[in-house]
This record gives structure tokens, sequence and C-alpha cells, in this order.
């Protein structure tokens, strides 16, 4: 009988092909290089996806949320801000005031000049005339002031001459026609103003004007008599004034 054939496990071919626990030995680098990967079942990813759509759409409806809150908001704020700014020059009105050139501005010959800082600045003369008023006239217009220790010698100072009393009328004519004047205190003036220019002591400060629309009317009542006060239009009206 012939003997069995035994094959020889080395000369198989199995035995060319390395076992994976053997090739680790030979190269100890595929013990940190082989990895079993095990995907999870398709089903898995469907919360993945959704996710996903989810996020790109919230993110880009955002921008237009906010881009339309801000431009909400913006004109609100600007449009207060121009309105509360804007000068109402309708608000003013057009006034009288009383305007009087002392004794020692019409001695040094100061009618002309200071009656071109009205002219120049656009106000309109409605009255003036060159008066000597006597002491009662003057003790009746500076009356506010009858307890002061200067009174007496203001008094005497203001009746020592001539004065020229006129009626300056235009929009804010009572507070510009202060400025023009100056401060009280010809020192304290800016220069430009009346005082400013042409005075240097408090006592020879040129020319009085009125300080309130109240005490405007009162004095030009007591300096003119009714009818005085010419009503006209002034050529240059429309060349000073933009509305009337």
């Amino acid at each position: 009988m012939p003997e069995p054939h035994h094959e020889d496990p080395a000369s198989s071919p199995k035995s060319t092909i390395p076992q994976p626990k053997k090739q680790q030995r030979l190269n100890p680098l595929l013990r940190w290089t082989t990895v079993t990967v095990t995907l999870p079942p398709p089903i898995f990813f469907v919360p993945l996806l959704l996710a996903a759509i989810y996020f790109l759409f919230s993110s880009s409806s955002s921008p237009q949320v906010q881009q339309s809150c801000s431009l909400q908001s913006v004109p609100q704020v600007q449009t207060a801000s121009l309105s509360s700014s804007t000068p109402k020059t309708a608000a003013m009105s057009t006034e009288q005031t009383f305007i009087a050139i002392k004794p020692d501005g019409v001695q040094r010959g100061l009618i002309g000049p200071i009656i071109s800082r009205f002219e120049q600045r656009g106000y309109k003369l409605a009255a003036i005339k060159l008066v000597t008023p006597g002491k009662a006239h003057l003790e009746a217009h500076y009356a506010d002031l009858a307890g002061k220790d200067f009174f007496p010698g203001l008094i005497e100072y203001m009746n020592s001459g001539p004065i020229c009393a006129m009626i300056w009328e235009g929009r804010d004519a009572v507070k510009t026609g202060r400025a023009i004047l100056g401060a009280t205190n010809p020192l304290a003036s800016a220069p430009g103003t009346i005082r400013g220019d042409y005075a240097i002591d408090v006592g020879r400060n040129v020319c009085h004007g009125s300080d309130s629309v109240e005490n405007a009317q009162k004095e030009i009542a007591l300096w003119f008599k009714e009818g005085e006060a010419v009503s006209y239009k002034a050529a240059q009206f429309d060349w000073v004034y933009e509305k009337a």
C-alpha cells in the first residue's frame, strides 16, 4: 500500500503568509498602525444631518434680523438729534428797544458812529430826537436805582447835557442791542462793541440800552409821545431777513 502523503507545514502555501501576531513581532510599528474601525449603522447619521441643516438655516437668517433691527432704530435717533439742534428762527419776534446816547457821547461826537453800528447790523431806526429831559424825567427813568449811593451823581451826569434818544426796531432787538453796546463797565466790554471801542470809565459809558422787552416798552412810552415813532418798511428789509 502506498504510504500516506504528509505535507510539510513549512512547504505549505499557508506557511508563506505570516500571521498578524507574528508580523507584529517582526515589525513593532504595526502594533500602533493596525486599527480596527467599526462603522455605525446608517441611521446614526440622520440626526447629524438634521442638526447640520438647522445650523445652516439659523446662521443665514440671523444677520437679516440684526440688520433690520439696526435699520429701524438708527433713523429714529438721527431724527431726534436733528430736530433738537435745528435753530427755530421763526420763534424770534420783531421788537423795539430804547437806545440813548448819553451827554458824554453827544459831546464827543459819537452820534454818527453809534447810529452806524445799528444800521450796519441791519436794524431800522423808528424814532430819534435830541432832548434835555430835566431832573424829574431822569429820576423817573432811573427809579429802580433810587436807593443806590451813586444815584445823585448819575442824575447830575445825565442832566449835564443833551441826550440823543432813539427807538430801534428789528428781530430780537433788545438782546442784540445790549450786545452791540457792550458791558456796563467799559473795561469789561469786548473790542468791537460801542463801549469797548469808545469808553473807559463806568461813569462815562457813552450810551444806554433797554435790558428787557418790558423795560423797553416803559422807556419808549416815557421818552416818546404817541405817534412819534414812524412805522415803515426799510428798503434793505428783504436783504437782511430771509423770512419776515
